[in-house]
């Protein structure tokens, strides 16, 4: 917990997603606006985001459906410069997540700097990308290689999947952070943008009361107090976008209703 409280300054932090478009080599990349486009749609984004608050940004590949969970050199590569190019505009911590890879997740951030790494480490799901068994061990072994202090965020019930196991959301949550050392744990919905139960924060928290546990998914106005009565911090990315859609850009209103609500709840 004073690790994770040396990145987010702020009690109940909200880490803001800043949603890249399709990357080279994936069906909906734009050719015509290529990475110069890519680079000016989030700079748009992150400024939004910092304008009205947010405590930390994090940069994850949305736009590259349909996912895999193996990293392609070419959009690991774009992701690293879009991240670059950006950088000198943060004016907070960030972050960075490959989906689904953690190995190369953690690669990223080493790369780029960043403070804190999201996705998902352990288990084995039946996914809308096909059997999924991410390679937590690898990633966590490379982190140490590379002498990287980024935080380790393991996101215990994956998105577009289902665990093939029996185990309980908080028995899962544990188990990744006695056994594969997480430096905290996300709490997911079952896909972007949908709530997570405040049932399962709880739960969790309840097994993991010195580590940080973080709300995944469909964090917004209109829940974000029952949620943060619970989590210790939250992700927030489709509610803080034009009409609420995943897709859109940033809308500044709808950031800055989001944090004056949260620092009322602080």
């Amino acid at each position: 917990m004073a690790m994770f409280s040396d990145v987010f300054q702020n009690r109940k932090a909200i880490i803001a997603m800043a949603h890249l478009p399709p990357l080279p080599g994936t069906p909906l990349y734009d050719h015509d606006r290529g990475i110069d486009g890519a680079v000016e749609s989030v700079l748009r984004d992150v400024e939004a985001l910092q304008a009205g608050g947010v405590d930390a940004v994090m940069f994850g590949n949305e736009g590259d459906r349909p996912y895999t969970t193996k990293a392609t050199p070419e959009t690991l590569a774009a992701m690293a410069v879009i991240v670059t190019r950006v950088q000198p505009a943060l004016r907070v911590p960030f972050g960075v997540n490959y989906l689904w890879d953690p190995v190369a997740s953690v690669g990223l951030a080493h790369a780029v700097g960043a403070r804190f790494v999201r996705e998902i480490f352990t288990g084995v799901y039946e996914s809308d990308m096909g059997v999924w068994a991410p390679e937590g061990g690898q990633a966590v072994r490379l982190r140490a290689q590379l002498r990287s202090e980024a935080l380790l965020f393991f996101n215990i019930n994956a998105e577009f999947a289902s665990s093939t196991g029996s185990r309980s959301v908080a028995s899962r949550a544990q188990s990744a952070v006695f056994a594969c050392l997480a430096d905290g744990v996300c709490v997911s919905g079952p896909m972007t943008g949908q709530a997570v139960a405040v049932s399962d924060i709880a739960d969790v928290k309840a097994v993991l009361p010195d580590t940080p546990v973080i709300a995944n998914t469909g964090v917004r106005l209109e829940n974000v107090k029952d949620v943060l009565q619970v989590a210790d911090a939250a992700i927030v990315g489709t509610s803080l976008k034009l009409d609420g859609n995943t897709w859109n850009a940033v809308d500044p209103d709808r950031v800055a209703r989001f944090m004056e609500r949260v620092r009322s709840i602080r």
